[in-house]
């Protein structure tokens, strides 16, 4: 294992696409949900145990050597929103070109042959990482940090937020995050144990779906989810 890849994976410039999408955040600041830091931090918060903990279980998942057919199935049935479901995929496909240009596996490229149109990010992490030589912490850990970091980038640029407060918020957060990814590695064992999908973590956030169907139907946006 390289700590090193774990680096590259986490970087906010690994070219994933990841840096076009809030993360939901665009659609909370115009609904005044989010108008600063403290709004953010709960923001992320929220985020970081519904969506973070299930993109952890699936990512761990995956590299524990689950079936990536049933984690893609499994995670299409944890996000209702046709418009999450989509933007999901989409990412991961592009996550899939930059992990294949960076870790050639011959199941990175078994991964593309069976989803041409992507399978769903937090899968397609988990999937890199193994490639990457990487344990199921730390797929876990990059999902759980990604799923905070996007809403926290978006805003410095949606409120004009000093990004160094935004930056204290990913700090403040990161002693929660580990006790996520705690949670996510050990749903992601039991699955591995059983082979029953149903082990992993569910947790839902309505108002974020409901915000992504809202956002995809805007004339005007500066992101694209």
């Amino acid at each position: 294992m390289s700590r090193a890849a774990l680096l590259v994976l986490a970087d906010g410039r690994f070219p994933a696409g990841g840096h076009a999408h809030s993360g939901g955040a665009e659609a909370a600041v115009k609904a005044g949900r989010i108008t600063g830091a403290a709004s953010l931090e709960e923001f992320c918060r929220g985020r970081l145990h519904t969506a973070g903990l299930v993109a952890g279980a699936l990512a761990a998942a995956a590299v524990l050597g689950v079936a990536v057919r049933e984690l893609d199935a499994a995670a299409d049935a944890r996000t209702p929103s046709p418009v999450l479901r989509g933007t999901a995929r989409r990412l991961g496909r592009q996550l899939l070109r930059a992990g294949r240009a960076a870790w050639p596996a011959a199941e990175l490229e078994a991964l593309a042959r069976e989803f041409p149109r992507g399978a769903h990010q937090p899968v397609v992490l988990g999937a890199v990482a193994r490639a990457a030589g990487l344990t199921a912490g730390d797929a876990a850990h990059c999902a759980a940090y990604e799923c905070v970091s996007g809403p926290a980038t978006a805003v410095v640029r949606l409120l004009s937020l000093d990004p160094f407060e935004a930056t204290g918020v990913l700090a403040r957060l990161a002693p929660e995050a580990d006790r996520v990814v705690d949670r996510a590695v050990e749903a992601a064992g039991r699955v591995a144990a059983t082979g029953d999908v149903d082990e992993l973590p569910a947790a839902s956030a309505p108002l974020m779906e409901i915000g992504a169907q809202w956002h995809a139907e805007w004339a005007v946006r500066l992101f694209a989810s």
